[in-house]
């Protein structure tokens, strides 16, 4: 466990590209060590990292449009690079957020209204939640996952996959003997089916497109001395269910009509968020990986149901990233206030990163401050409507209440897209400035 942790952070510590000068490099590394220094509870760094976590800002910034980062690669790359050079933050969190609009418009994408499409040009996507699972389908997720995405799920929130529908059972074709081989690929010889998939390899080609400028992007920070904070993602078990298959409703309910069944799906789910996280950190060198935390705040469900159905799950798979060397980083969205005392008693020390949205960060570190590291917090609000000095007094209280020791990061609490510059600014100013340990 160790021994890998370590391998992925120095991997990380050295990515595979020239840097664009001596002090470049040293910078790279300075900041890859501060965030390593802050979130293993090791060392004190020397001083506070700083990440904000944006969205579509750098489009704002750049006098864009969110539409226009999505289906115009070389201002997407711009308008990012622009925010990183100006902004100086310790990490970025890279330019695949957007997306390309393409994309999800020859997949004819349900689960999002994105700009252009659903939502105006000048604003962000927006999810379109829905029961996108059936009640009575349990079994058959549980049974076969791959082969329930592919004929059910796929075709309910890609319109041009809906033919796979038709999809043969798997015991339909396990047996590949003589004459019956053919049989078994009537389905790809129907014309709906090659149409679909005829979409879905200028689809796929659209993403590999887009995925290039991506990575191209990430490699020319890295050698101007900025690392991407995430080398991975995945989802709680509840979540997974709970976001985009069942929606809040439905998995509301299961709680109280299917409660065996909704937990046997989440135990199946959780090896394979396990593999999901470990192996994009491993493909690309970097151990943090990033788990966004939804259905789980203060106001949703209750602690009893928090320890029973939404934490076991989670935990496993918390603890199956760290025994693969990767170091989760959970996004607590809304509030976790209830949650600090069950979660603090279950964490290996120095081996997570809680980022939290509305929670009392003072609280927070006394709770968690001897087993993980915390950061986040500062309002979207705020950055979108306050003035650079009440940003910069609220970073200087979060400092001086959840920086002693080290083990924290300032971080926004929700994710940043319409802002004052001049505040996104502010807070990674007053970081440098107030953060510094003496």
């Amino acid at each position: 466990m160790e021994v890998k942790q370590e391998e992925l952070f120095n991997r990380w510590l050295s990515p595979p590209v020239e840097f664009a000068s001596e002090e470049a490099k040293s910078a790279y590394k300075a900041r890859v060590t501060r965030i390593k220094d802050a979130i293993q509870l090791r060392k004190t760094p020397d001083r506070v990292p700083v990440f904000p976590l944006i969205g579509f800002f750098p489009a704002y910034y750049s006098g864009l449009t969110p539409y226009d980062m999505m289906y115009d690669y070389g201002k997407l790359k711009m308008a990012f690079k622009k925010y990183v050079l100006d902004f100086e933050p310790d990490a970025h969190a890279g330019a695949i957020g957007p997306g390309p609009g393409r994309f999800f418009e020859i997949m004819d994408y349900k689960l999002y209204a994105w700009p252009g499409h659903g939502v105006a040009k000048e604003h962000s996507y927006q999810c379109i939640e829905g029961e996108y699972m059936k009640a009575d389908e349990y079994d058959m997720l549980i049974q076969d996952p791959s082969y329930y995405f592919l004929t059910a799920y796929f075709p309910r929130i890609f319109g041009a996959l809906e033919p796979f529908k038709k999809l043969p059972e798997p015991i339909h074709i396990l047996e590949m003997y003589g004459g019956f081989t053919p049989v078994n690929f009537i389905f790809f010889g129907m014309p709906d089916v090659q149409e679909a998939l005829k979409k879905l390899m200028e689809a796929g080609s659209i993403a590999l497109e887009w995925i290039g400028h991506v990575v191209a992007w990430d490699r020319e920070m890295a050698s101007l001395g900025f690392p991407n904070f995430f080398g991975g993602g995945t989802k709680a078990p509840f979540d997974t269910l709970g976001d985009t298959l069942r929606g809040t409703k439905g998995i509301m309910l299961d709680m109280f009509k299917r409660p065996e069944k909704l937990i046997q799906a989440m135990e199946v789910f959780t090896p394979l968020m396990i593999k999901m996280g470990a192996g994009a950190a491993k493909v690309n060198g970097n151990p943090i990986v990033f788990i966004p935390l939804h259905k789980g705040a203060d106001g949703f469900i209750s602690n009893k149901q928090f320890e029973e159905f939404y934490w076991p799950t989670l935990k496993k798979v918390i603890m199956g990233l760290i025994n693969e060397g990767c170091f989760p980083f959970l996004y607590a969205e809304g509030s976790y206030n209830s949650r600090l005392e069950i979660i603090s008693k279950d964490l290996p020390k120095g081996k997570t990163l809680w980022g939290f949205d509305q929670t009392d960060m003072k609280r927070a570190k006394e709770i968690l401050g001897n087993v993980a590291a915390i950061c986040g917090n500062v309002p979207s609000h705020l950055l979108a409507v306050g003035t650079p000095k009440d940003v910069r007094n609220y970073v200087k209280k979060l400092i001086d209440d959840c920086a002693g020791g080290g083990g924290f990061m300032v971080m926004n609490g929700a994710v940043i897209d319409e802002a004052k510059p001049e505040n996104v600014k502010a807070m990674i100013e007053a970081t440098k400035e107030y953060g510094v340990y003496k």
